[in-house]
């Protein structure tokens, strides 16, 4: 059985493809979950996609990446990013090796969406590359853990 990634998905984030197209492009949470998918099996890997509107569901989620006993976590927060330290607490606590992932670049948006509180808890913070912030994000967070590509 392949080692897994968890990659956890935010408030508002199976809108995606209808939301706000101007930010966030026209690609769905679907087109999100294969593209991660097929990143992870190039790597061996296996991932293990969730999303919810709810922050008690992601935190749970996170502790399950540790009792399942997954080797990193993707994490896109939503709007969490910027007011949830029960979020970063949870990052912190299950000691997992996380990358944080937006698809807008935070940093040139409004002020309130310029800090994050989980990105303290995560190895890397990648923003502003749509949706390939997440392939770059397993290729990141593979490489910390030492797994090179399959030829």
């Amino acid at each position: 059985m392949p080692k897994t990634i968890y990659v956890l998905n935010g408030p508002n984030l199976n809108l995606l493809g209808t939301r706000e197209p101007d930010v966030y492009g026209h690609a769905t949470l679907a087109d999100v979950e294969r593209l991660c998918a097929e990143t992870a099996s190039g790597y061996g890997l296996a991932v293990d996609c969730r999303q919810s509107n709810h922050e008690g569901d992601l935190i749970d989620f996170i502790h399950d990446a540790r009792a399942t006993g997954a080797i990193g976590i993707v994490i896109n927060p939503g709007g969490y990013t910027h007011t949830s330290i029960a979020l970063h607490d949870a990052l912190a606590a299950v000691q997992i090796p996380a990358v944080e992932v937006h698809v807008s670049n935070i940093h040139a948006r409004e002020s309130f969406r310029q800090h994050s509180f989980t990105a303290k808890a995560a190895f890397a913070s990648l923003c502003g590359f749509g949706i390939d912030g997440y392939r770059l994000a397993i290729s990141g967070l593979a490489a910390k853990l030492g797994i090179t590509a399959k030829a």
